[in-house]
């Protein structure tokens, strides 16, 4: 098995230097068919390229996206009104919607940041940056996967997050604004962000899926999106691979296209359950996490989760296999290499989407 991972990714070696160009090439000289989903960029796909928003609306467009994510607000040179709204003009003049986040609500977490103040705050700000952006949704979250062993578990920490969402609950409505929690770094599972949609009102609170988080929290990427489809405002996506390991499994996330989803049936299943949410590409590649679920130390974070809940994933991890990282080639610095790689890992994956989609 790994002899023939090996392989695979001395290939993937060899075609680094001209991948870049051959794709993006594709991409922006072709007429693009009609899709039946919307396609965009999450600017953390881009991470290395420490780009600014207007740079990633100019990247978003060359490729012909339908859209762009800011999870975060470190993205914009300035929260000035007139500044924000030049970055609405100029991806308006794109035909790109814009979509964007506004990071942790939760205060009781390992390492919150308090950058733009107390979390009412920060979400408030977050709405204001909406409306004067053009966007609909206002994504936020607790943290990762750490805050589950904070004291009060994530519960604790759910309830922290829900009071800040309440608290913010007319200026949201006052601006025609939704949230959307997104499950971040294994901090919560599909089971707990319903009861919180349930605890703050649908009519305010929707869901930011991200299935390669619902791998590292022991769930299934697509039991996950039949669980919270109907919910979903906003998305950040990638395919993964999982395996087995001594202390329970390690997973790495990978190019839509080259790991364990099922991409036909994903994008179908999508289409039926949110439709008019972007499906926008983060792509994390080249990297692996452990996932020690065979530890008692582990479980201290999951008190509540039930082996019926953990059936399809322990299923992945089964059939999964070990996976490489890629090294840079010598004589090419780090910074270099992921600035090339991750541009290569998202084209390809919005190249095997498009084709995808087509089909359907």
């Amino acid at each position: 098995m790994m002899e023939i991972n090996r392989r695979s990714a001395l290939q993937k070696i060899a075609v680094l230097a001209g991948a870049v160009v051959s794709s993006g090439t594709m991409l922006r000289g072709s007429t693009l068919p009609n899709l039946p989903l919307k396609l965009g960029l999450d600017a953390h796909s881009v991470r290395a390229m420490k780009w600014e928003a207007m740079q990633l609306i100019e990247y978003a467009a060359s490729l012909k996206l339908d859209a762009v994510l800011f999870n975060g607000l470190q993205y914009f040179k300035s929260l000035d009104t007139a500044y924000l709204r030049r970055v609405r003009e100029a991806a308006e003049s794109k035909c790109l919607q814009i979509r964007i986040g506004a990071g942790g609500i939760s205060i009781g977490v390992k390492k919150y940041r308090d950058r733009f103040g107390s979390p009412e705050e920060t979400l408030a700000l977050g709405v204001r940056v909406a409306t004067d952006l053009g966007s609909p949704t206002v994504n936020c979250r607790i943290g990762a996967i750490a805050d589950r062993y904070t004291e009060g578990g994530i519960e604790a920490r759910l309830e922290e997050a829900a009071s800040v969402i309440k608290a913010t609950r007319s200026r949201a409505e006052d601006a025609g604004v939704r949230f959307a929690f997104e499950n971040h770094a294994a901090d919560t599972r599909s089971e707990e962000i319903l009861a919180l949609i349930d605890e703050v009102g649908s009519d305010l609170l929707g869901v930011m899926l991200d299935p390669g988080n619902a791998l590292w929290a022991m769930e299934d990427p697509m039991t996950q999106l039949e669980v919270l489809g109907d919910h979903v405002l906003c998305t950040s996506i990638r395919d993964y691979t999982v395996w087995e390991a001594p202390e329970g499994g390690t997973f790495q996330w990978t190019a839509i296209g080259e790991g364990m989803m099922d991409v036909p049936a994903y994008l179908k299943l999508f289409k039926a359950k949110c439709p008019d949410a972007p499906f926008f590409v983060e792509t994390i590649s080249n990297s692996q996490r452990p996932i020690p679920f065979l530890t008692d130390e582990f479980w201290e974070g999951f008190p509540n989760t039930k082996a019926a809940g953990i059936r399809e994933f322990l299923a992945l991890v089964r059939r999964g296999e070990p996976q490489l990282v890629v090294e840079p080639a010598q004589g090419e610095s780090k910074k270099a290499f992921e600035q090339r790689h991750q541009k290569i890992e998202f084209e390809k994956s919005i190249r095997n989407l498009r084709t995808e989609l087509a089909r359907i």
